[in-house]
């Protein structure tokens, strides 16, 4: 079989800043089958200028008055809920992930001691940050929304150019806008970048639909994230965009039907193949009775299930031959 696709659980901010929610987060991902249940990582005062105003789509969501600082000042999680979420994944037996907006909180999720970092499409211009975690030489997820082909090149030369092994990131395509509509996936680009970076390759999925993480599974993406809420009513940017816990498990039950389907680059002939042979394939058999001393021709052999006998392919060797038996209407050649 295919190796198996990793699927993130994207948590992002849709605990509200509340550690009983994160938990709650936690539990649907496990249940689902996720296999990284993912927070965002952020110092606001680090992160956002206070006069920074809410993006289009986080007005709509949170329909309120305010700007990104202070709505984002409020999802911050501190550094002790943190560790008591990374610790309540560990117990639920699901792993930790995280993104990172700025250099004081990639300190405090080093400290964890993790496999992997997660740079976010807003981050991919951000110098300092990506410097810094290039000279982990992590394994990197990077999210590549709103991003040039220039900007994906010189992130990627970054990281490695800091120590990072380019065998060890992933390059995801994503659409920066919360819902992302059908029209504007652009998952035709995944083999492009493949192409292009020598990187493998995953899809961070901002849609409302299946179909997109399914097609992007079929286009070789390694990993796919999507956003996961426990109710889609809940106040806050990224909630309407999320799949709530029905949702994300079909979600993820869906990947896995695919990485079934997919199976491997290999030609099989599976057992249930090999039982159904006999009923399909042919064998070369007598068209007309024929006696000791005939030859055999094209106006006294033919070909009709099941395969009890000769291969047709192997028909060519007895045209022109004598027949040596007597054989009846409809008997195999042999």
């Amino acid at each position: 079989m295919k190796k198996k696709i990793i699927i993130i659980a994207e948590a992002g901010v849709n605990h509200n800043g509340k550690l009983s929610l994160g938990k709650r987060l936690i539990d649907t991902a496990k249940k689902s089958g996720a296999d990284y249940i993912k927070f965002q990582m952020f110092k606001t005062d680090s992160h956002i200028r206070k006069n920074t105003p809410l993006a289009n789509y986080q007005s709509l969501n949170l329909k309120k008055k305010t700007n990104q600082y202070n709505m984002v000042k409020k999802l911050q999680l501190e550094e002790k809920d943190i560790e008591k979420l990374f610790i309540y994944s560990k117990k639920k037996k699901i792993k930790f992930l995280a993104s990172c907006f700025d250099l004081k909180s990639l300190k405090i999720y080093l400290k964890l001691k993790p496999k992997i970092i997660k740079i976010p499409s807003g981050e991919i211009t951000n110098l300092p940050l990506i410097e810094e975690i290039g000279k982990k030489n992590k394994k990197i997820f990077l999210s590549t929304g709103m991003a040039t082909l220039s900007e994906i090149k010189k992130c990627l030369n970054v990281l490695t150019r800091n120590g990072t092994k380019k065998k060890n990131i992933y390059i995801l395509q994503c659409t920066t806008d919360y819902p992302c509509k059908i029209y504007d996936v652009n998952l035709n680009f995944l083999n492009e970048l493949k192409k292009i970076f020598g990187t493998n390759i995953g899809f961070s999925d901002h849609t409302i639909t299946y179909d997109a993480a399914i097609i992007a599974a079929s286009l070789g993406a390694k990993i796919i994230e999507k956003h996961i809420t426990t109710n889609k009513s809940l106040k806050g940017p990224d909630h309407k965009a999320s799949f709530n816990p029905q949702e994300f498990k079909i979600y993820v039950n869906k990947l896995r039907d695919v990485e079934k389907i997919l199976g491997s680059k290999k030609k099989k002939i599976t057992k249930y193949e090999k039982k159904n042979l006999f009923f399909v394939r042919k064998s070369i058999v007598a068209t007309k009775n024929i006696n000791i001393g005939d030859k055999f021709s094209k106006n006294n052999l033919g070909t009709k299930r099941p395969y009890d006998g000769i291969s047709p392919m192997k028909m060519n060797l007895f045209i022109g031959k004598i027949s040596k038996k007597n054989f009846k209407v409809d008997e195999t050649i042999s």
